[in-house]
């Protein structure tokens, strides 16, 4: 018998298991495959700034929440199990050709407080940008530069957060899908796998894009859709790409040991994991125009992921309306790890009956 048993050890999961044992609780993961091999994995781990104190709509205030819970998680991380997560506030340069990613672009400046930069101002600084775009102020719309903004290493980071679970005692059960959940009066009262299952007292559903298929059982739909996005990562002289670059949906993110992720592509293809030639196609194009220190014979990997998307781009976070030791966090698409942090806190607090920080209204199962 657990207190917790959490299904799903992508970051999501790790972290209210980690968050969760800090408090005292005992907790076993459930894991259909290995942890941390999923979309958590697969992602660039950009940190975007965000500002609690303008912030009005709940998503925005988690957004703002998590952005200062990381630098605290990085450094309580490292000194629990001596992993660095890679984090580090490099600065990202924002971009917008279109005029509808100028609009975007807006007001994501209205929502930090801050002012469009211009191009005049940055462009010099820029050397690692095509010169033929760097030196024209037509190509770019809008032009945002923030020194805030952040990154970690994905891989490093959920070595970290696996590390310190370990130390407070979590249990794991991985390689083991979750085949049944049993309920009695209204409540969850087991898990079951082909070689076994846990007990616990409440149970927490953080399997990503698969948690939709699993709660169906439960007669829950929560209309969680796997959106497959594509990354490549290429390896240069770490002076030739300094900092974050975002335009749209696409970034590049450079390392410190000069590595360059850059992604990622939005596919709605199911449970299909596989590379495309269109996919790599397009990212090459966008990294190697914008890029030229991309060149094709410093291309080194490629790969892809399956962003757990919600019909209104809001992750489910709070109780399971018809069963009352049951929660969910799932859904956060392409913000998993940036919001990690952020979610565990609330469903810490959620589960152990505290005060909440925030106002779950938004998130909850069942939202029209």
């Amino acid at each position: 018998m657990y207190d917790v048993a959490i299904v799903g050890a992508g970051v999501i999961g790790l972290s209210i298991a980690y968050e969760l044992a800090r408090h005292g609780r005992q907790v076993v993961v459930l894991e259909r495959g290995a942890p941390g091999r999923e979309a958590s994995w697969a992602g660039a781990g950009i940190i975007p700034p965000a500002n609690p104190r303008t912030a009005i709509h709940a998503y925005d205030q988690l957004r703002g929440w998590s952005f200062q819970l990381h630098g605290e998680w990085a450094e309580r991380l490292r000194v629990e199990t001596g992993v660095d997560n890679g984090f580090r506030r490099c600065g990202g340069l924002y971009l917008a050709r279109t005029a509808g990613e100028a609009a975007a672009l807006a007001g994501f400046a209205e929502q930090l407080s801050v002012e469009q930069v211009r191009w005049e101002s940055v462009r010099d600084r820029l050397a690692e940008i095509a010169p033929e775009l760097r030196g024209s102020e037509t190509r770019f719309r809008y032009v945002l530069f923030l020194s805030d903004e952040a990154q970690l290493r994905n891989p490093r980071h959920l070595q970290a957060l696996q590390a310190a679970c370990a130390a407070r005692g979590v249990d794991w059960l991985t390689g083991q899908p979750v085949e049944q959940i049993e309920v009695q009066s209204g409540r969850i009262v087991g898990l079951r796998t082909a070689s076994g299952g846990a007990v616990a007292e409440q149970y927490c559903f953080a399997g990503g894009a698969w948690t939709g298929q699993l709660l169906r059982g439960l007669g829950y739909g929560l209309g969680i859709l796997p959106i497959r996005g594509q990354m490549l990562l290429y390896r240069v002289d770490p002076a030739a790409v300094t900092r974050i670059i975002n335009e749209g949906p696409r970034y590049i993110v450079p390392r410190d040991d000069g590595h360059v992720l850059v992604g990622s592509t939005e596919e709605e293809v199911g449970f299909d994991k596989s590379n495309t030639s269109e996919g790599i196609g397009e990212l090459t194009r966008f990294a190697e125009e914008l890029v030229p220190a991309l060149s094709r014979d410093r291309l080194i990997r490629s790969w892809a992921g399956l962003r757990p998307a919600s019909f209104d781009g809001l992750p489910y976070i709070g109780r399971l309306p018809d069963h009352e030791n049951g929660f969910v966090a799932a859904g956060h698409f392409r913000s998993g790890l940036y919001l990690s942090p952020g979610t565990a806190v609330m469903m810490r607090q959620l589960m152990l009956g505290q005060p909440s920080a925030l106002d779950l209204a938004v998130f909850r199962v069942g939202r029209g």
